[in-house]
């Protein structure tokens, strides 16, 4: 395959990427709305992807067992059990445009400050300020919901920005573990998955399996099982490889706007001039701080 096929089938897979994480936001939203319970839909983020990756253990077995167990500790939290029921539990009394905004949105501030705290990492002038823009953006985004600070919108922006912050954590393991793409799939899934069983058949988490039909189950198997649990992190991974990790990641940087925008039409929601304001800044801002600027280091 010649270099100009392989960034032009670069550019379609972050692309793909890009709309599957915007289903991801969408399908957070529409948990509420259907027969699933959140432990359902989670059975299937996490349950099909360990499926279909369970042949691939055997060969990544020792790489695996050899982690530090503070990295896939990590992994699990910031991207497992926790972080799914925070982005679902918030995205129940706000919006898509509050999840996507908020969620991978305000990541890149968290990433920042655990970055400071865990590993003594300062980030450069540029960041602070990309990291300051995307600060203003959250702040346009919820500035009418500050003015009620019982608001349930204002409650579930705040578990949405616990959220990112489990994102941090899942980010900063994933640069420790040095895994590939199914190798990490298998890590955060396949435990994620033997757990959420224990709990549903503990009876701490609550099911309607048996009550809803495939028809009902279909959008979450297709978006979350097979999109986000499988598809995404292999184009992603060979996005990365093709067009590399900075292109990669300002393309999929976009992905606040865009499940914004896919929202009006599939479920029907509106956005405000303050939204609209604070998603255009939290993009501007998460884009700006994937791009490298050169001209701005000094020797």
């Amino acid at each position: 395959m010649n270099t100009k096929t392989s960034h032009r089938n670069g550019y379609i897979a972050i692309f793909i990427t890009m709309l599957i994480w915007a289903g991801f936001v969408l399908s957070i939203r529409s948990i509420g709305k259907s027969p699933l319970t959140t432990a359902d839909v989670a059975l299937l983020r996490f349950g099909i992807p360990s499926l279909l990756l369970l042949p691939f253990l055997p060969a990544r077995w020792a790489k695996l067992s050899s982690l530090n167990p503070v990295h896939v500790l990590m992994i699990l939290v910031g991207s497992g059990l926790p972080f799914f029921y925070a982005a679902s539990i918030g995205g129940s009394t706000t919006s898509a445009a509050y999840v996507g905004a908020l969620v991978p949105g305000a990541a890149p501030i968290f990433v920042a400050l655990l970055a400071y705290i865990l590993y003594a990492q300062k980030a450069s002038m540029w960041k602070n300020f990309c990291l300051m823009l995307i600060s203003i953006g959250i702040v346009a985004l919820l500035w009418s919901d500050l003015q009620n600070l019982r608001s349930s919108v204002l409650e579930g922006s705040v578990i949405l920005l616990g959220a990112s912050s489990l994102w941090a954590f899942y980010t900063l393991g994933l640069r420790k573990v040095g895994m590939d793409a199914i190798g990490c799939t298998i890590l955060l899934c396949i435990p994620s998955f033997i757990i959420l069983v224990a709990l549903v058949l503990c009876g701490v988490l609550p099911t309607n399996i048996g009550q809803f039909t495939l028809d009902d189950a279909l959008p979450f198997i297709l978006v979350q099982g097979l999109g986000v649990g499988v598809f995404a992190s292999i184009t992603y991974s060979y996005a990365i490889q093709t067009i590399g990790a900075d292109k990669s990641a300002v393309i999929g940087s976009i992905t606040p706007a865009v499940a914004s925008m896919l929202a009006i039409p599939l479920l029907g929601e509106e956005l405000g001039l303050n939204t609209m304001v604070g998603v255009i800044l939290l993009t501007i801002g998460v884009c700006c701080s994937n791009l490298r600027m050169p001209s701005l280091r000094r020797a």
